[in-house]
Parts: structure tokens; sequence; C-alpha cells
């Protein structure tokens, strides 16, 4: 087993990114997902067009959240909101616009095309993959890192595990 500074559980949007965030500083990581391959549902949702976000201003965002929520999203979007998500996708060689409801879609609106582009990206930063791997047990040792088994007995260890955990919500 090669040595991980961090372990992603779950290969959703989520997962990718913190996996391509970690990654580009030069940590060895590993995604693992229960899933054959990365992005599944996120293909699901492109099916018929892929909204990415949003094209108002990012001071705008806030509201829709309203209440107490508002003031945590406007940290939330201060370093990377719509006009910096448009600028990534570009960084990919995903071209956006913004369409008659306000909303922002990648060119020729599929998802495919944005998730291999970025599955390039993190391969070449060096992410490690583990597909149909799925989290039975995750341990803390009190010495400093965690313990992530799968059913199988396939287990990881690393210092730094993100749970990237958001397909329960959608379970088609």
């Amino acid at each position: 087993m090669s040595r991980l500074d961090a372990l992603v559980i779950g290969a959703g949007p989520a997962g990718l990114r913190a996996a391509e965030v970690l990654a580009s500083t030069g940590r060895r990581v590993r995604v693992c997902d229960q899933m054959p391959s990365a992005g599944r549902k996120f293909l699901v949702a492109g099916r018929g067009g892929l909204n990415l976000t949003h094209g108002e201003p990012v001071e705008n965002f806030p509201a829709r959240y309203g209440g107490a929520d508002a003031a945590r999203w406007q940290d939330l979007l201060a370093d990377f909101g719509p006009a910096e998500l448009r600028a990534w996708a570009a960084s990919l060689g995903v071209e956006t616009y913004v369409g008659t409801s306000g909303r922002v879609f990648p060119r020729g609106q599929q998802a495919a095309q944005l998730l291999r582009a970025w599955r390039a990206r993190l391969d070449a930063l060096g992410v490690a993959w583990a597909f149909g791997w799925r989290l039975a047990a995750l341990e803390h040792n009190p010495a400093g890192g965690w313990l992530a088994r799968g059913p199988d007995g396939g287990e990881f260890r690393a210092p730094a595990v993100v749970l990237a955990l958001g397909g329960a919500s959608w379970p088609q």
C-alpha cells in the first residue's frame, strides 16, 4: 500500500474538487468510490444540460439562502464564486455560456466532456483511484491518522480523510 497524505471518499463533484485542491499542493491523494467510475450522478444530472452555476453577481447568491445561512454562503463564495467556476471550466478547455435563464452551462451542455477533462487533470496530478470500494468502517488512530476499511477487507491509511458522500440524496 502506497503512502497517502489524504483519502477522499466519494468521487462526485465535491470529492473530485477536494482531490484536485489537495493534489495541486503536492499531496498524495486517493479517491475511493463504490461506483465503477467517477462522477456517475454528475453524468445523470447533465443529461438535460449541465447547469454549473448561475450567472448573476456573486453578491446576489447569499440572498437565495436567507436567514443565518446568508452570511455563511457569502464567506464560502468569496474565494470561489461563479466567475471562478467559469474560469476553472475554461482551464479544463470547456467553454461556458450564460443561458436565457441566467444559468451557466458548458458549451454543448455535455457533462461527459467536462468530466473527462477533469479526470485527465486529476490523473496528471497523480491522484490514485479505488473504484468499486465501499467504506465499511473509519477508525481514528490516537497516534494520528485514519484507517478506512472496506467490507471485503481492503483498507487505506491516511493522516486526513475527506468524506464527500453526497449521492444518497438522489438514489438514481
